[in-house]
């Protein structure tokens, strides 16, 4: 069954795009593939990603009217297989999508290791992947041509919320993390931020992928009595991070969790206990970002709605940018040949409903900042930088 799985996502996204006739005036197909986690750890992150993938593919074949290469216009379609949050897997479905499903090209996996994983195989063979999901540096530390990343890196994460939360004078912190390639990055980035506003480090210490019980090291917490607590890892870490310290009764003035406070389905799982809580954010529908693709942030997350039934996180915006990225640089391009459109995501400087888009010779996106969002009553409120902010920093948040 698992060789059927790609041909189905074709053909259902074919129906859902064009409607039941195939006739519909495109000249051809630009293929898409991707490796996206439906099971696993990342299970919920993935489904994110796939949604946002799919709002760009309704976009581009129904409102847009195809991907434009000269005087034609091409359907757009994606190929999906479940890489089952496993870096051995997503490398394996990858070269599957490039010699048997003959993709043109490729978007990214959710988690830096998976797109570890997924990237080296995309650039042994020299198909461009564009995503938004990997944002750890040691990505982009390899020399490779065919990575491009439309989200903010790694060790940029927490640097709005930990300036905002030094200038209400937060003076010492601890960083706990998952021993990964993006949490690992993100906690490098939070010790340099952190240092650079005079907050003294307390700790810093890492636990193993895939713990399921974070209470030690939650109880340090009552052993430091820092200011700032700035947890590094996906959604589940900030699930296990919250309840722990809900059942320990710990709480400091500010907990900067990674992966999390973004996401409504947060409070649904948590309750009260998230209240005050800050993260990173790439994307959130309040920006002020616009452009001449979906309209403004607002504009996309209402469009995202009428699909999925509920409003889109940050995974899903950063990959809806990622198909978009790849997509004006083929149209730019005119062309679906590799070194074209390398050179047009080279050239690429955009305004979108995600912000700002414009690679440096990494592939990674310099034009945008990273936003941070608190938990205040229930609702997600963006509190930094000061220009992107819907709503004041409440600090000391215990």
């Amino acid at each position: 069954m698992r060789a059927l799985a790609p041909l189905i996502s074709v053909l259902l996204l074919a129906v859902a795009c064009t409607g039941s006739d195939r006739d519909d005036g495109f000249d051809g197909t630009v293929r898409l593939g991707a490796a996206l986690s439906e099971t696993g750890g990342f299970a919920a992150e993935g489904e994110d990603s796939r949604q946002g993938y799919d709002t760009w593919v309704r976009w581009v074949n129904e409102e847009y009217g195809g991907i434009r290469i000269g005087d034609a216009r091409y359907r757009a379609e994606i190929v999906y297989y479940d890489d089952e949050s496993n870096p051995d897997r997503a490398a394996e479905l990858v070269q599957q999508l490039i010699d048997d499903d003959d993709v043109d090209f490729l978007l990214g996996p959710y988690s830096s290791g998976l797109t570890r994983a997924a990237s080296a195989v995309a650039e042994a063979n020299g198909v461009i992947m564009v995503e938004g999901n990997g944002a750890a540096d040691t990505l982009f530390d390899r020399g490779f041509r065919n990575l491009f990343l439309v989200a903010t890196i790694a060790t940029d994460y927490t640097r709005s919320g930990i300036e905002a939360l030094a200038a209400q004078g937060a003076q010492t912190a601890i960083i706990v993390h998952e021993d990964t390639p993006f949490a690992t990055s993100v906690a490098g980035g939070a010790r340099h931020h952190l240092e650079a506003n005079d907050v003294e480090v307390l700790a810093l210490e890492a636990y193993p992928e895939g713990v399921a019980d974070v209470s030690d090291l939650v109880a340090r917490l009552g052993e430091f009595d820092p200011d700032v607590f700035v947890g590094g890892g996906h959604y589940n870490d900030a699930v296990l991070f919250l309840r722990s310290a809900q059942e320990l009764g710990i709480r400091t003035d500010a907990m900067l969790i990674t992966v999390g406070p973004s996401n409504p389905q947060l409070v649904d799982d948590l309750g009260v206990s998230v209240n005050g809580v800050l993260g990173p954010t790439q994307w959130e529908p309040a920006m002020a970002y616009e452009g001449s693709y979906f309209g403004s942030a607002a504009d996309y997350a209402d469009y995202y709605e009428s699909l999925w039934g509920e409003r889109p996180v940050y995974q899903a915006a950063s990959s809806t940018a990622a198909a978009l990225a790849l997509h004006l640089a083929i149209e730019a391009a005119g062309s679906l040949e590799f070194d074209d459109v390398r050179e047009a995501l080279q050239e690429l400087d955009v305004e979108t409903f995600y912000g700002p888009i414009r690679f440096d010779d990494r592939g990674v996106n310099v034009a945008k900042p990273m936003g941070t969002v608190q938990v205040q009553d229930g609702q997600i409120v963006v509190v930094a930088p000061t220009a992107a902010a819907t709503g004041e920093l409440v600090y000391p948040a215990r």
